[in-house]
C-alpha cells in the first residue's frame, strides 16, 4: 500500500538536517566571495567537482570500493536535481524504492509515474528502475535488503540510482559500488555543513550520456556560487570531520533515551517507546541535529 509517513518535523527528534557546529558556522561566515569573480569563472564548476571527486576518497570511515568506475562527474544542486535526471532517462520504467525510503521519491512519481511501488510490494521486474539511499533514509545504517536488491537489479539488468547524502556523516558504511547494476551514484554537501540551501552536489556516472546535467557542465552554465561556497568548505574540512567531532556525543545521547546509535552520526533509533517517530520502517528514527553543537539535551529536557 502506497501510503506515506506523517511530517515530524515540528518533533524535537524529528527531520533532519545538518549539525549548527560552531567551526563549520564560522568558517560559512569567512566566506566572502568577490562574485564577480565567482560568477565569470568558466573553469570553478570543473574544478570544483574534479577536487569534490578526490576528497570523498579521502575519507577513513568509509571506503567508497568501485568509485573508480564512474570517472564522470557534474555539478548537481543538491541530491535532487540528479532525481530528476534518473527519472526523465528512465521515464519509461516503473519506479520502484523501499517502504521509508526519501520523501522526495513519493512525490515526484505520484503524478508523473503513478505506477510506482515499494520494492516490498511486490517482486522486481527487468522493466524497473531503482532508487536506494546509502546510508538509507530511514536509520541511517545500510538497509538490511540493500545488497539482495542489488544482486537482483544486477540479474534483471535494472538500473539503480545509490543516494549517498548521508555519506560524510556516517562511519563504518559498506559503500560497495561494484554492481553492474548502478548507474548513477549522487553526493551532496548539505547534510555535512550549513550549506543545504546552496544547494551543492555532484552526481557520477560510468559513462558520459550528454544528458542536460553534462549539457550544464561542458558550457559552463550551472550553480557557480554552490561550487565556490563548496570548495571552501572541502579545502577546510575533511569527509569525516562531523562524525570525529560528534561520535561521543551521539553515543551520550543513545545511552540518555536508551536508543541505539546509528551508523549516522545525528541518528538514534528507539524501540516502541518512540513509536511517535515511526515513518512505517522497524526502527524509528530519532534526529539529534538540533542539540548535537551544545552537545547536551538541556533544552530537549527543559532545563
Amino acid at each position: 500500500m502506497k501510503q506515506m509517513s506523517e511530517n515530524k518535523s515540528g518533533k524535537p527528534f524529528g527531520s533532519s538536517s545538518h549539525i549548527m557546529d560552531n567551526l563549520t558556522v564560522s568558517h560559512l561566515s569567512s566566506f566572502k566571495p568577490e562574485l564577480t569573480n565567482i560568477l565569470y569563472d568558466e573553469n570553478i564548476v570543473e574544478n570544483f567537482c574534479s577536487e569534490f571527486y578526490d576528497w570523498i576518497q579521502t575519507s577513513k570511515n568509509n571506503v567508497f570500493i568501485g568509485i573508480e568506475k564512474f570517472p564522470f562527474y557534474a555539478y548537481s544542486n543538491g541530491t535532487s536535481e540528479s532525481f530528476d535526471k534518473f527519472y526523465i532517462k528512465n521515464n519509461t520504467r516503473r519506479f520502484r524504492c523501499f517502504k521509508t525510503e526519501y520523501m522526495y521519491h513519493q512525490l515526484a512519481w505520484r503524478n508523473s509515474w503513478p505506477n510506482w511501488l515499494f520494492i516490498e510490494d511486490s517482486e522486481l521486474d527487468e522493466n524497473d528502475a531503482v532508487v536506494i539511499s546509502l546510508p538509507f533514509s530511514d536509520t541511517g545504517n545500510k538497509h538490511i535488503n540493500h545488497d539482495e536488491i542489488l544482486n537482483k537489479c544486477d540479474k534483471l539488468g535494472i538500473p539503480v540510482l545509490i543516494d549517498c547524502c548521508f555519506a560524510f556523516v556516517s562511519k563504518g558504511v559498506d559503500f560497495n559500488f561494484n554492481h553492474n547494476c548502478i548507474t548513477d551514484i549522487v553526493f551532496s554537501l548539505s547534510k555535512t555543513f550549513p550549506v543545504s540551501y546552496a544547494r551543492i552536489g555532484m552526481r557520477l556516472t560510468r559513462v558520459d550520456d550528454d544528458d542536460t546535467l553534462f549539457v550544464y557542465q561542458k558550457i559552463s552554465y550551472n550553480n557557480r556560487f554552490g561550487a565556490a561556497l563548496g570548495q571552501h568548505f572541502i579545502n577546510k574540512f575533511t569527509p569525516d570531520y562531523i562524525v570525529d567531532q560528534y561520535k561521543d556525543v551521539q553515543i551520550d545521547f543513545c545511552e540518555q533515551l536508551n536508543v541505539e546509535p546509528s551508523a549516522t552520526v545525528f541518528f538514534g533509533l528507539g524501540g516502541d517507546d518512540w513509536k511517535e517517530y515511526s515513518r512505517g520502517g522497524l526502527k524509528n528514527r530519532l534526529s539529534f541535529h538540533k542539540f548535537m553543537h551544545d552537545k547536551n539535551l538541556k533544552e530537549y529536557y527543559g532545563s
